[in-house]
């Protein structure tokens, strides 16, 4: 989704508050925000408030109910704003946080990742040997998924320790990425980081297609 530029040339109506209302507003709840953390949630689709012929940002009443349930979400379950963008655009955001998307932000402890997992203690450990998976005292559904694969895989005999260049190859990619995008990360405005953030999952994706082609050439090449 590309985020909304803020209308303009429109009176607020009545009830509309000033970037300083809305902080004095949140603060209570959020004392980490700021002026420019309300722009950078524009600047993502979080909010589209109108402007004064002035040029001075207005929020409206649902603004501020947006910016309040997506400060609640990123500070109580560390949800990406993307998806929290996808909910609230939705029509649910009513302020309460759908279960599902709490879900997808559990934490296992290593006995529950195991458990879930199917995996023995020994393939974990070598996976984090490996630097597969990172150790912590609670692990996130991506950690399950990537140690799910690493449990078929070990069936065939394919061992993390096996995986290092795949690691090592994504974090080639990681760096390509963001040679790409050092103009836009080094421009001081919060719009050209917000650019550079949404266009770092189109160009990984772009890379993966390239990767699943070469594969697929190289394993056509065993067929009969």
């Amino acid at each position: 989704m590309t985020p909304a530029a803020s209308p303009r040339g429109r009176g607020p109506a009545a009830g509309h508050l000033s970037i300083g209302q809305v902080l004095a507003r949140l603060a209570p709840e959020f004392p980490e925000l700021s002026a420019s953390k309300l722009r950078y949630l524009e600047v993502q689709g979080i909010v589209t408030p109108v402007r004064t012929d002035s040029g001075y940002r207005k929020f409206s009443p649902s603004d501020l109910e947006r910016l309040r349930t997506t400060l609640t979400m990123q500070r109580d379950y560390g949800i990406p704003l993307a998806r929290i963008r996808e909910h609230l655009d939705s029509g649910a955001g009513d302020g309460a946080v759908p279960t599902s998307i709490i879900a997808a932000t559990r934490r296992y402890r290593r006995d529950e990742l195991l458990s879930a997992s199917g995996a023995s203690a020994t393939l974990l450990t070598d996976a984090v040997s490996a630097g597969l998976i990172s150790a912590a005292d609670s692990y996130d559904e991506r950690a399950l998924a990537l140690l799910r694969s690493l449990v078929a895989l070990d069936a065939h005999g394919i061992q993390p320790r096996h995986l290092r260049t795949l690691r090592q190859a994504a974090e080639r990619d990681v760096a390509l990425v963001e040679s790409a995008l050092a103009p836009l990360l080094r421009r001081p405005d919060a719009a050209g980081r917000a650019r550079a953030h949404e266009l770092a999952p189109e160009l990984v994706r772009r890379l993966d297609d390239l990767r699943t082609a070469f594969v697929q050439t190289a394993l056509d090449r065993l067929s009969p």
